[in-house]
């Protein structure tokens, strides 16, 4: 789904939502004290780690008072789907994480212990973002564009190795985009999550990041990191200087990723309304808002009927960009 299909869509069912907030809401302060899980496949310290906790306040005050987040990194986020996906006995478990993994993923790995149809349903989003071509102290301050980088790749391709949160990611892909114009000339390095890869491009010790806009606006804000691109429809308003790809000349680098919520679906049917009320609650409160806002992420609350047809759309669109990339996995 493209970024102004999306638009469209969610304006078209905007007044839907503010219809349907009222009823469930109100059903949403009923408590219950059965252990809610809300699990995500990333370490601690990354915007999908802060997004989950501050989700997290929400339903331990509107929904139980049982809540932990657990945070199990590994697989490049997948690993987290595939523990959660039969749910974990009586209690209720939330899985957060960027839709990529649910989307691209099916597509890249051959032995993926889920499937996202069979055993997920979205209940809502939090949030949106993009990738951020951020740039370590391993390129030449002479590279100040996109095209600069690109050139700088593909005479340096023994330096010009670049790093995202894992393979199979959006931002992995978006690296693959920007590979294939480099000559094939550029090294992708899979990390687990963003956290580890920002320290590793302040510390030097990777040159080129295609990270979380989040995670780079803080390191670019304060001039630790410089970010050349953006891979939105148009700027961010996070980093206004920072022109997208499609501005440097480079129309078919348009991503963007969902940070959503999902449940096994084995899980009550009551109890994924409930959730859901909570989840969009919070996330169309303007407090909420204005603390993502400060992670540099869009607010975007999704209905389960939204944030499910976004999956089943993005799903058949990155089929055919996986493909193209030759990319596969073997685990």
């Amino acid at each position: 789904m493209t970024l102004d299909t999306r638009r469209r869509f969610l304006a078209a069912s905007a007044g839907g939502i503010a219809l349907a907030a009222a009823g469930p809401l109100a059903q949403a302060q009923t408590t219950t004290n059965r252990l809610v899980k809300v699990m995500l496949g990333f370490p601690p310290g990354g915007s999908a780690d802060v997004v989950a906790r501050l989700m997290a306040e929400r339903i331990r005050t509107n929904f139980s008072s049982n809540v932990i987040v657990e945070n199990k990194p590994g697989g490049g986020g997948r690993t987290v789907l595939e523990l959660a996906r039969n749910g974990d006995g009586d209690n209720v478990v939330v899985v957060l994480s960027p839709t990529g993994m649910l989307t691209i993923f099916p597509h890249v790995y051959r032995n993926l212990g889920y499937d996202t149809f069979r055993d997920y349903t979205g209940i809502g989003s939090a949030a949106t973002f993009v990738t951020a071509v951020t740039l370590g102290a391993g390129v030449p301050d002479s590279v100040k564009t996109l095209r600069d980088l690109i050139e700088w790749a593909r005479k340096n391709p023994s330096k010009a190795s670049y790093g995202s949160p894992g393979s199979g990611s959006a931002m992995h892909f978006t690296g693959t985009m920007l590979e294939r114009l480099a000559g094939g000339n550029m090294t992708h390095v899979p990390y687990k999550g963003a956290a580890p890869m920002i320290q590793d491009l302040l510390g030097g010790q990777i040159p080129i990041g295609m990270v979380p806009i989040g995670d780079a606006v803080p390191q670019a804000r304060a001039g630790k990191l410089r970010v050349v691109a953006t891979s939105g429809a148009q700027r961010s308003r996070f980093l206004p200087d920072v022109p997208t790809a499609r501005e440097s000349g480079f129309a078919d680098i348009v991503t963007e990723d969902y940070f959503a919520f999902f449940v096994p679906r084995r899980t009550p049917a009551d109890v994924a309304e409930r959730l859901s009320a909570v989840i969009g609650d919070a996330a169309r409160s303007p407090e909420m808002v204005e603390r993502l806002a400060q992670l540099g992420l869009e607010a975007r609350a999704t209905t389960p009927a939204q944030i499910n047809a976004i999956v089943r759309t993005d799903f058949d669109n990155w089929a055919p960009i996986v493909k193209a990339s030759g990319f596969t996995a073997e685990d």
